[in-house]
């Protein structure tokens, strides 16, 4: 438990940033998932669209230090290639 003032603040800190990476993380792997789904589908079109919605959210993660730049870049390559593969 925090013990001198700046402890406690550093603690409520921490958890108002734990709260907001995680709703952040949340928002990108539901992009992700939209992605993967229009992969699933079939439908080259919508996961084109999906894909150029996720992009700038998961590079919106990079920025904000909730993901490593190489990270997203390998998500970003291997999506686009599984659409680009689509008929």
């Amino acid at each position: 438990m925090a013990n001198s003032p700046q402890s406690e603040k550093r603690a409520r800190q921490n958890a108002k940033r734990f709260a907001v990476n995680k709703a952040r993380r949340s928002r990108i792997r539901t992009e992700l998932r939209k992605v993967e789904e229009a992969i699933a589908s079939g439908d080259k079109d919508a996961a084109t669209a999906a894909l150029r919605a996720a992009q700038p959210e998961l590079m919106r993660g990079v920025s904000k230090g909730v993901y490593h730049k190489n990270t997203a870049a390998r998500k970003m390559s291997r999506l686009s290639n599984r659409v680009k593969a689509l008929g």
